[in-house]
């Protein structure tokens, strides 16, 4: 029985202890950070562990925007750019994208917390500003999905994040819950706008913030309304997790959290720290997968990458990215 959790591990080597956990609470799939990286032989063996201790190939992701936010560092990845400071045009969004997707598999990961798709405004807190590709909504959706295709065309799924939009939000939600006054009507000609532009896409992420004109006294990712007007009205249809648990946003214990976010709608629970001892609660709390079609129409979106030219793809990257040079 596959759970409803996205899991982390420790460090850079599975432990006896982590292994047989993750055999018998079978989740979903997987979640790395910089605590797991050494270089690219021990994170191909990290990877495999992972999948060998459920039994299948289960998604393994990280969180691989680019700038801030980079997992993989040089010399296992380019120093990307934040999004905000990236150059060129929507194909040079792609290839930037296609060429993180070959960095990632290399290593084997094939699921990318990427992209932000939330909107730069005057209320945005600075964690997130500079991740954002702009302030206007036709915009940051044609980045959106130019980056979402280039991870696709080389076998690493998006996730688009924070849903239904955490731009107008303001604080940062690792240190406390941020709130959205903006009345509805601005939020769907705005935030919400790139939402409905991209709700075919396979995945998302909930964001951990209050938008009052919706659900005035909830966390996104624990309000029914919220995920139901997501759902509904906004149209998207992928398969949803949560943002990860352990942020100072949200109230409660990680197995209320846990509990409370599946109720809401929720079809996955990230929890990201990697202890052992907070992931038998929240593992019990989430529950077995209940969007089995959402999980198979997810995973059905992996492809088998293309060989790829990397010296001509990153030659063809500068020049799309540097068009006077």
């Amino acid at each position: 029985m596959t759970s409803a959790t996205i899991l982390g591990c420790a460090g850079p080597v599975l432990t006896l202890a982590e292994a047989a956990f993750f055999r018998q609470a079978q989740p979903w799939g997987f979640i790395l950070f910089r605590r797991n990286v050494e270089n690219a032989p021990q994170l191909r063996a990290l990877t495999g562990a992972l999948r060998d201790a459920v039994g299948r190939d289960a998604p393994v992701f990280m969180d691989q925007e680019g700038g801030t936010v980079q997992r993989l560092r040089p010399p296992l990845a380019r120093d990307w750019p934040d999004a905000c400071a990236q150059p060129g045009g929507p194909a040079a969004i792609r290839l930037r994208h296609r060429l993180m997707a070959a960095e990632l598999r290399a290593v084997g990961v094939d699921g990318n917390c990427a992209p932000v798709i939330d909107l730069a405004g005057p209320e945005t807190h600075p964690f997130l500003q500079r991740r954002i590709w702009s302030a206007d909504p036709r915009a940051v959706a044609v980045a959106a999905r130019a980056a979402a295709e280039g991870l696709l065309d080389g076998g690493v799924l998006p996730v688009i994040k924070h849903l239904p939009g955490h731009g107008s939000a303001n604080a940062d939600s690792h240190l406390k819950l941020p709130h959205c006054t903006v009345p509805l009507e601005a939020l769907e000609a705005r935030d919400f706008a790139p939402v409905r532009a991209l709700a075919d896409l396979p995945l998302g992420m909930t964001g951990h913030m209050v938008i009052e004109a919706l659900d005035p006294g909830t966390p996104a990712t624990l309000s029914p309304v919220v995920i139901g007007y997501l759902r509904s009205t906004l149209g998207f249809q992928g398969l949803l997790m949560t943002d990860d648990l352990s942020m100072n946003a949200l109230p409660g214990t990680l197995p209320d959290r846990a509990a409370r976010a599946i109720a809401a709608g929720c079809d996955l629970v990230l929890h990201c720290s990697g202890a052992l001892h907070e992931m038998d609660g929240v593992v019990a709390a989430s529950g077995a997968l209940r969007a089995g079609i959402r999980a198979d129409r997810a995973l059905g979106a992996r492809r088998t990458p293309a060989p790829i030219d990397i010296a001509a793809a990153t030659a063809e990257f500068e020049r799309l990215s540097n068009p006077q040079v």
